[in-house]
């Protein structure tokens, strides 16, 4: 396919603003003039001087330095790429309402206006072969869409299927293997051999009658530190993971990736079957620290805090899911419109979903007012 012309952010076209790198814009259109600083008849100083920005306004001005028609004819040979003309939706005026319920987008007017992504057609495909930079997609990534049905991602079938999830699919799937897993702690703390879940994954279930006040206590113990460790990796999954964001190389491969893994829900956070993770996606994400928690600990002590965490993450991708789709008792209507502005106010603060909240000033309304634990202990709260 024949590839349109690359799209470039104002900011993109900042950064080039030396001698050994000189862009500049006139009318959306963005130019690499590097090679022809020794060549411009005004000299190599007129040029640097707006390196990086634009220059419509400058050759406009006869006192600047005079311009003829075969200077404006010459422009296009140094054509690399247009500015893009890409709206803002998310704004740091707004204001979650309890009844917040967003416009649905009009797919041909947002690409004939953006020229982003096509939400006619389906969306992997285009990110792999896109044109635009890495500065453009992030800007256009974080403006949300609304369809009343979800994009397709995949042209087959096939493909597809595996990147819609039911919210009801998580507990249904991960809650047993929690309670599986659970129960192999406890039966572990009371001193019951069991042989490697490849071998024999049975459970002699029998046994925990008898077992010992202490092993209820240390499974205990382990499935709540387990609690605690969730509340720590589901923050830095989604801050360092999900949002790298400024540290993704520019690459079309790149940012597919990050579509794939996170940039489709800001995209399109109100898709309700693009809210909880595919299974085989957090199969993928919890293996290794599956396989670090056997490292670190005996079984039983792994096991437990293996539980707990599985049973935190239902938790939140449930709450996650009730967050943008469910009206909410008030308490954690105010986790809800805490979300809410890490979409639609500022993306890159509020990470926290399930981390607990923490009292802090004292409000008219309340006795405390809720905050996330990991975005104060990383300074990363977001003021409503």
């Amino acid at each position: 396919m024949s590839k349109r012309i690359r799209i470039f952010t104002a900011s993109d076209v900042a950064e080039h603003n030396s001698e050994s790198s000189c862009w500049i814009t006139y009318k959306g259109k963005v130019l690499n003039v590097t090679h022809f600083l020794a060549d411009h008849p005004g000299g190599e100083e007129f040029l640097l001087k707006y390196a990086g920005k634009d220059v419509e306004d400058a050759m406009k001005d006869a006192e600047e330095h005079v311009h003829s028609e075969s200077a404006y004819d010459m422009l296009d040979e140094f054509l690399i790429g247009r500015l893009g003309a890409g709206e803002n939706l998310v704004s740091e005026d707004w204001v979650a309402t309890d009844d917040f319920e967003p416009e649905d987008t009009d797919e041909a007017a947002d690409f004939e206006k953006n020229q982003f992504l096509d939400l006619r057609k389906p969306l992997m495909k285009q990110m792999w072969d896109c044109n635009f930079s890495k500065a453009y997609y992030l800007q256009q990534v974080h403006q949300p869409r609304h369809l009343p049905e979800s994009a397709r991602l995949f042209g087959p079938s096939v493909l597809e299927v595996l990147t819609r999830t039911q919210w009801y699919v998580v507990p249904a799937i991960w809650l047993p293997i929690a309670a599986y897993i659970g129960l192999r702690s406890l039966l572990q703390f009371g001193g019951v051999p069991l042989a490697q879940f490849k071998v024999d994954p049975s459970l002699p279930l029998g046994a925990i009658f008898s077992l010992p006040t202490n092993a209820f206590v240390k499974t205990a113990v382990s499935f709540l530190f387990g609690n605690f460790v969730w509340t720590l990796l589901e923050y830095l999954f989604h801050r360092f993971l999900f949002h790298v964001d400024y540290y993704l190389p520019d690459h079309p491969k790149f940012l597919t990736l990050h579509f794939l893994l996170h940039g489709i829900h800001h995209y399109m956070p109100m898709d309700k079957l693009r809210l909880v993770m595919p299974p085989t996606l957090f199969l993928m994400l919890s293996f290794p620290m599956t396989q670090l928690a056997h490292a670190l600990f005996p079984a039983a002590m792994a096991n437990g805090t293996i539980s707990g965490s599985f049973v935190f993450y239902v938790i939140y991708d449930t709450m996650h899911y009730a967050m943008h789709h469910t009206k909410l008792p008030a308490y954690l209507r105010e986790q809800k419109k805490y979300h809410l502005a890490h979409h639609y106010k500022n993306f890159e603060l509020g990470f926290g979903v399930t981390s607990m909240s923490v009292p802090l000033h004292p409000s008219p309304l309340s006795d405390t007012f809720p905050g996330k634990v990991w975005d104060y202990v990383f300074n990363t709260v977001l003021p409503l």
